[in-house]
């Protein structure tokens, strides 16, 4: 089965989706971008969508899903480069992209990324996920 590759550049993790999704496929990125998370302590995810022609309500909640289970993991989403046609659909669907910010490209995702990891950092962001006695 075709994986789609996960970078890490520092805290972040970077996902350049190239093929149209099919729902196996949105399953086994859902479980490696996970375990990824895990493995690195990511702070951020970057989901790049500009080669994606179509979206249906399964890839749709598949991605709302990722989310979730990223901040339940202390990492926060964006999605970017979202086609205007993508997002027509999505609203038509009803799908609200609860917990993901969207950028227009990948120079404001990770832009939009880097400000959520430095206001944490700064101690502005929310003490979820930490331990202190």
């Amino acid at each position: 089965m075709d994986r789609i590759p996960i970078l890490k550049l520092g805290g972040v993790l970077i996902v350049t989706i190239q093929v149209d999704m099919h729902d196996r496929l949105a399953l086994a990125l859902e479980e490696d971008l996970t375990a990824m998370i895990v493995r690195t302590g990511a702070r951020g995810v970057l989901i790049e969508i500009s080669a994606l022609e179509i979206v249906d309500s399964f890839i749709g909640r598949m991605l709302v899903s990722i989310a979730a289970v990223s901040r339940v993991l202390d990492a926060e989403t964006v999605v970017a480069g979202m086609r205007p046609a993508v997002a027509i659909t999505l609203v038509e669907l009803g799908l609200e992209l609860t917990g993901i910010k969207t950028a227009l490209n990948v120079e404001r995702g990770m832009a939009l990324v880097q400000a959520g990891l430095s206001e944490e950092d700064d101690g502005h962001g929310s003490d979820r996920g930490r331990y202190e006695d």
